[in-house]
């Protein structure tokens, strides 16, 4: 498939700015895939769904504040540099990306925080916005960290037009983030509140846990119309003993696994038998899964509604059939859905 296949008109003002007032009170498009019916609900009617013993596999990434504003030597130039990954921690290397590009040389200082409280110096280019910079901070570990959540903000996508305030470092997080070390939240996940996850385990639904620090690479555009020539951004992911043998048992006994999100599905599908069991596996994913794709662990799926041309919504496609998936996007922008990481919910059966 080509990636022109994968563009529709989306109107801005339906790209959401701010999220529901209370998580699972954002809407659902229900698409069965059997039938091709599509079905408008809300999220908290996900119970309606599934039973006892059915799983929901969620991502428990968190989204660590990566967004943060510094200053160049001697000119004062505001740079904005976004924090990709640790590359080297006793050495505090990191892979970042900085805006304006341009200015920005390998031995530069920056500074960052009203009283320079902490200073950077590039040390090498990577790609034509990716620097690797090394923290010049003699102190401990902890005291680091705290550093970096104190200069850095809640990294919203650029789509969202406004500068995050305190409850997007809630609301930016899925209530089960254990593990930090995303740059973006699996927005999935950002539709169960603590209540709903109470509900559906009294209902007998399981949940697993695996983790994928969602990087940029997610939301780096598609620039190449053959889509088999797309190179993904490698993310780590680990899925341990314990998700394993809660999914395991479920298939065994023909049960539904039901896929939160987008980066749940591709650490899956990067992990699983010959008899299309999930596997305990731990390391580097780039698995970029378009139309035509075989899926292996998850035989439903949650997500968000997605921008045109990206690698989400050809995700999408794979899993719901083209021509279902892009019919659901077209009722989604006649009905008003609200798109993107604090919009609705779609949920794939």
């Amino acid at each position: 498939m080509k990636l022109s296949q994968f563009r529709f008109d989306l109107p801005l003002n339906l790209i959401a700015q701010n999220p529901t007032k209370r998580r699972e009170d954002s809407r659902m498009m229900v698409v069965h895939r059997k039938t091709g019916n599509i079905e408008n609900k809300h999220f908290k009617d996900i119970l309606e769904y599934f039973d006892d013993k059915d799983v929901f596999v969620v991502n428990n990434t968190k989204v660590f504040p990566a967004r943060m504003y510094g200053r160049k030597e001697k000119t004062g130039a505001r740079i904005e540099v976004f924090l990709l990954r640790e590359l080297n921690k006793p050495n505090r290397l990191w892979d970042v990306i900085v805006d304006p590009a341009r200015k920005i040389r390998v031995g530069n200082k920056l500074y960052f925080g009203e009283n320079d409280e902490l200073v950077a110096e590039v040390i090498d280019n990577t790609t034509s916005r990716g620097r690797t910079i090394r923290f010049l901070w003699d102190n401990d570990d902890e005291s680091f960290k705290k550093m970096l959540e104190f200069l850095g903000e809640t990294p919203l996508p650029k789509y969202i037009k406004r500068k995050p305030d305190e409850e997007d470092r809630e609301r930016y997080q899925t209530v089960y983030a254990k593990h930090e070390g995303a740059v973006a939240a699996p927005t999935a996940g950002l539709h169960f509140s603590q209540e709903l996850i109470k509900r559906c385990e009294i209902k007998g639904i399981r949940f697993a846990e695996v983790t994928l620090h969602t990087g940029l690479g997610t939301f780096r555009p598609i620039e190449v119309e053959d889509l088999s020539k797309h190179k993904m951004d490698a993310e780590y992911y680990k899925i341990d003993e314990e998700a394993c043998r809660i999914v395991n048992k479920a298939k065994e006994t023909g049960h539904r696994i039901c896929s939160i999100g987008t980066t749940t599905m591709r650490a899956m599908e990067t992990s699983f038998t010959a008899q299309k069991l999930l596997k305990p596996s731990e390391g580097w994913t780039n698995i970029f899964i378009h139309p035509p794709y075989q899926f292996n662990v998850a035989d439903s799926l949650v997500t968000n509604l997605h921008l045109p041309k990206t690698s989400l919504l050809i995700m999408v496609c794979a899993f719901a059939g083209y021509d279902l998936a892009m019919e659901a996007y077209k009722k989604a922008i006649k009905d008003k859905y609200r798109f993107f990481s604090y919009g609705d919910a779609m949920i794939v059966l």
